[in-house]
């Protein structure tokens, strides 16, 4: 396993962590909301950065996070074959919302509205949750990839 990439995993779950997220979850978060949200995160993430240059970094910081994942699920208890169904089920929900957010800047506040509640329909105020991913994704525009490999974010 690269460990350099464990910033980059790290800050995402720091991010994840923002309790000001589930404040309008309509009840108590679970490990599924909390991984779901790691996984937009980590979708702006990707999208952000996503270049020619470096497709190959990016492939690494992938299998990383997703090793990262499967070995959160593993300490949680799951057994090999629960493991590797939760692990088709977490893919299979990031690479949708990927596609999701693809074009995202050309999306209308509606458009994006109705996105995010296909994921999380449990929120009573979808906009907040909305606010703030527009607000890391500008964020995430600002920076380079070195630049979140190499540091640990105070959000």
């Amino acid at each position: 396993m690269d460990e350099k990439y464990l910033n980059i995993y790290n800050n995402l779950i720091n991010y994840t962590r923002n309790k000001e997220l589930y404040k309008f979850l309509s009840r108590q978060d679970n490990f599924s909301d909390r991984l779901s949200l790691f996984l937009l995160h980590f979708s702006f993430f990707l999208k952000n950065f996503k270049n020619i240059e470096n497709k190959d970094i990016l492939q690494k910081i992938y299998d990383f996070n997703f090793r990262q994942l499967e070995l959160s699920i593993r300490e949680i208890g799951y057994g090999d074959q629960s493991i590797n169904k939760k692990m088709k089920d977490y893919i299979n929900l990031f690479h949708s919302m990927v596609s999701e957010i693809h074009f995202w800047e050309e999306l209308s506040k509606a458009d994006k509205i109705k996105k995010f509640s296909v994921f999380f329909s449990d929120y009573e105020k979808i906009d907040h949750l909305l606010d703030y991913f527009e607000k890391f994704n500008e964020n995430l525009s600002k920076k380079t990839l070195n630049s979140f490999i190499k540091s640990v974010s105070n959000q």
